[in-house]
């Protein structure tokens, strides 16, 4: 699979350990010296800012969208290769999901959540097949693991499915899942005779 850009999802608050700010800037410093550039949510604080920063440090393109409501609350980087400023949220992830060929979400809250899921849903679906991976900073994404773990063993999701959540504490690491990584072919539905 070839990689150009790579979306990232994380937070517009730095968090409260340094480990969380200096991986986003580990991150967007590795994507840039791989030639990679990064697609993201244009803001110039928190994680965000980090990884944006740290990527054009390195001479890395880095393109931002944000929502025009959102421009003065989370900041607006104002040093990117190009910041698209959309009407929505809902335009804000179409479009970073079609700018980029793969995913990584660092630390964030909800907004992350969502954005890394919505993302991985329309790859169960088919509607890509895109890599998606989890950057496990300080264990960050641990209990997420087992809850993904819980819910295959419960019957909501395939283990094959479960499988696209790649992750790793290292960018290179997941970086390198990425390169190898093969999409399922199974259908989403676990057993059709229990379809209603």
């Amino acid at each position: 699979m070839i990689i150009e850009r790579v979306c990232v999802f994380c937070g517009s608050n730095p968090g409260n350990t340094e480990a969380y700010a200096d991986a986003a800037a580990q991150l967007g410093k590795t994507l840039a010296e791989k030639g990679l550039g990064v697609v993201y949510g244009g803001s110039s604080v928190g994680l965000m800012g980090r990884v944006a920063d740290a990527a054009l440090a390195a001479g890395g393109e880095v393109f931002g969208v944000i929502p025009e409501k959102l421009r003065a609350k989370e900041i607006y980087h104002t040093e990117l290769t190009k910041l698209h400023v959309v009407e929505s949220m809902h335009d804000r992830k179409a479009l970073m999901a079609k700018m980029a060929d793969a995913f990584i979400a660092l630390p964030g809250g909800i907004g992350t959540f969502e954005e890394f899921f919505e993302v991985l849903t329309w790859n169960q679906l088919g509607y890509h097949q895109k890599p998606c991976g989890l950057l496990n900073v300080n264990g960050y994404y641990a209990q997420m693991a087992n809850f993904l773990d819980n819910v295959v063993q419960e019957g909501f999701l395939m283990q094959e499915h479960r499988n696209m959540v790649l992750a790793s504490d290292s960018p290179e690491e997941l970086l390198e899942k990425f390169e190898s990584y093969d999409p399922p072919q199974v259908d989403k539905w676990i057993d059709k005779k229990k379809r209603l």
